[in-house]
C-alpha cells in the first residue's frame, strides 16, 4: 500500500496542480485556434460579401447592356422590314412607270422628225403619258 499512499500524497500534494496547468494550457491553445479559425471564416465571409456584390454589380450592368443590344437588333429588324416594303412599293411604282414608258413609246414609235418642230408633238405625247 505504499505506492497507493504516495498516490493519494501526490494527489493531495502537487500532480494534481501540475496536470491542472497542462490542461489549461491546452484549453488555451485550441480556444486561441478556434478563435483563429472563427476570425479567418469571418474575414473569408466578408470578402465573399465584396465580391458578391461586385459580380452582382457587374451582373446588373450586363443585363442592361444586353437589353440595350437587344433593342437595338429588334429596332434595325423594324427599319429592315420597313425598308423592305418601302422597296417594294418603289419597283411596283417604278414597273408602273416602265409599263408607262414603253406604251408611251409605242404610241410614237412611227414619228420620224427632222426639226425640233416636228419633233415636239412625240415629245408632248410622252410626256403626257408618263405623267
Amino acid at each position: 500500500m505504499s505506492a497507493l499512499g504516495t498516490l493519494a500524497a501526490g494527489v493531495t500534494g502537487g500532480i494534481w496542480k501540475i496536470i491542472a496547468v497542462v490542461l489549461l494550457a491546452a484549453l488555451l491553445v485550441v480556444g486561441a485556434w478556434t478563435g483563429g479559425s472563427w476570425y479567418l471564416a469571418a474575414r473569408d465571409r466578408d470578402a465573399a460579401r465584396v465580391e458578391l456584390a461586385a459580380e452582382r454589380s457587374a451582373n446588373a450592368e450586363l443585363r442592361g447592356a444586353i437589353q440595350a443590344q437587344n433593342a437595338a437588333v429588334e429596332a434595325a429588324g423594324n427599319a429592315k422590314l420597313l425598308a423592305e416594303a418601302r422597296g417594294q412599293v418603289a419597283q411596283q411604282q417604278a414597273a408602273a412607270a416602265g409599263r408607262r414608258f414603253d406604251a408611251a413609246l409605242a404610241k410614237v414609235a412611227g414619228v420620224r422628225a427632222t426639226t425640233c418642230d416636228e419633233a415636239m408633238p412625240a415629245v408632248n405625247v410622252i410626256l403626257e403619258s408618263v405623267r
